[in-house]
């Protein structure tokens, strides 16, 4: 006795749940990808320091390149915009800014803005180094 396939009998194979799968495994990887790479942004020297401490990460960061270019949480801004935009954030941080600047940048773009920060309301700076 022989059995015959038949064509009826054929096997479905759901897709919904793969794509659900693969989906949720695309925003994970994007959003672990963006917070990891959130201060590596910048190509900034550091200045050099024996002690580095870890990172705080809900700081406001205020980077300067060594052409005097300034950045808000990696995103591009002027000396004029910077005080108005970091009110806010310097509320929801305790008044604590964290402050990059390129090791061969601009003495006097940093001092600007560290004005400019006091002016915010920044109380403490947390300064950004490079272990040795």
């Amino acid at each position: 006795m022989r059995r015959r396939f038949r064509e009826e009998t054929g096997v479905n194979f759901d897709f919904a749940p793969m794509v659900d799968i693969v989906l949720l495994l695309l925003i994970f990887f994007l959003l672990t990808s963006n917070l990891a790479a959130r201060q590596n942004t910048l190509p900034l020297d550091l200045p050099r320091a024996s002690t580095t401490v870890q990172e705080t990460p809900n700081l406001p960061l205020v980077s300067i390149d060594k052409g005097g270019k300034i950045y808000l949480n990696g995103k591009l801004t002027t000396l004029s915009k910077l005080g108005a935009q970091l009110k806010p954030l310097i509320q929801t941080s305790g008044g604590l800014v964290g402050l990059r600047g390129d090791e061969r940048g601009n003495y006097g773009a940093v001092v600007k803005v560290m004005d400019v920060i006091k002016q915010a309301g920044g109380e403490r700076l947390a300064l950004g180094t490079r272990s040795r």
